[in-house]
């Protein structure tokens, strides 16, 4: 965590900067990003959810799109959820799916309502401090058995601005600490790109269950 607790200002100024970052840059996001091959990263969600279909997903930090189309091909009920609202419109116009502008540390999010919650590079930007509070509201709006899935770049648990975003960097044992004591039960996880040297996988992929 930051060496100070950070007061409701710091935590303004953290969201407002880091949100007006991506939506000052979301065309050029979108085209950097849209082209990314994440299937291991929904295979990992999907193949743990549980009963009949449709399932319905939650993709927080959706970002222009691209995870919602996705599940939107697969029979998914996917709704999408960004703090940008230029991420809002981009996404909701590229797949027709219902997209909810909501910040992440001020999230308003139905109870039992969803088989999954999928946090694609979205996560990490809460400040550590406010993350056991986000991931408790996670674990409310999943249904009993729902799986959560999330994707972070990891690092030595350091946190702060990278330019003009906001970044936590958290090793395995401190994200598993955190996820866990939300009430959480890990099924597995992994590290990204596969096949390569864990010195070259910067990002850690979990994957859980209520």
């Amino acid at each position: 965590m930051p060496a100070k607790p950070l007061d409701p200002d710091k935590l303004r100024h953290i969201t407002d900067t880091t949100l007006g970052h991506y939506t000052q840059t979301a065309q050029g996001f979108r085209s950097g990003t849209w082209d990314h091959d994440v299937t291991q990263n929904y295979q990992a969600l999907l193949s743990e959810l549980q009963g009949p279909g449709p399932h319905s997903v939650l993709d927080l930090g959706c970002g222009p799109g691209r995870d919602l189309a996705y599940f939107k091909a697969q029979g998914i009920e996917a709704i999408g959820l960004d703090g940008s609202p230029e991420f809002v419109r981009m996404a909701h116009e590229e797949t027709g799916c219902e997209v909810w502008c909501q910040n992440f540390l001020s999230l308003d999010l139905p109870a039992n309502r969803f088989d999954g919650v999928f946090a694609n590079a979205s996560l990490f930007h809460v400040p550590s401090q406010e993350l056991p509070g986000v991931l408790s509201t996670l674990f409310a709006t999943l249904k009993p058995g729902g799986v959560f899935f999330s994707s972070n770049p990891r690092g030595d648990n350091s946190e702060g601005f990278n330019r003009e975003r906001y970044g936590c960097y958290h090793d395995l044992d401190t994200w598993r600490a955190f996820v866990q004591a939300a009430g959480f039960s890990e099924l597995h996880h992994y590290f990204r790109p596969p096949g390569l040297p864990r010195e070259q996988q910067p990002w850690l992929a979990t994957v859980w269950r209520k």
